[in-house]
């Protein structure tokens, strides 16, 4: 069937991106509400962005927060890093299913509600001191 699968999933491993990562699939915010958020912690140390989302007033603080730690505990336990040298290198909201409902209205005609998910992507990575 496949030729060389054996060296062609080597390859796969040594491409793979190595930096901490966590996903939260299947929440309940659409991707334009979760992207206002996060463009406020993109490029920040953790110990900063957990901050800023704690006072941040918005539904989409919760979840990104909550992302954002178990990408943090991912890094620390299973491979070995610091919290304190960690910051968020790539985040981002992609669109999950749509949810499509239906309002009634007059003439018995229906108008289409989508009540929109979101998966949710943390990619953290190691401060690199420059000397």
């Amino acid at each position: 069937m496949a030729k060389r699968m054996k060296e062609k999933a080597l390859a796969r491993k040594e491409n793979k991106d190595m930096r901490p990562c966590a996903q939260a699939k299947y929440i309940r915010i659409s991707p334009t509400k979760v992207r206002v958020v996060l463009d406020t912690v993109r490029g920040k140390s953790v110990n900063e962005a957990l901050a800023m989302l704690a006072a941040t007033p918005k539904a989409a603080s919760e979840p990104i927060k909550k992302v954002i730690e178990s990408a943090t505990a991912n890094a620390e336990h299973n491979q070995g890093l610091s919290r304190a040298d960690l910051f968020v290198a790539e985040i981002f909201a992609d669109g999950g299913p749509i949810l499509k409902r239906v309002n009634p209205v007059s003439k018995g005609r229906a108008y289409r509600i989508n009540k929109r998910t979101s998966h949710i992507t943390v990619i953290l990575d190691t401060v690199k001191e420059v000397r």
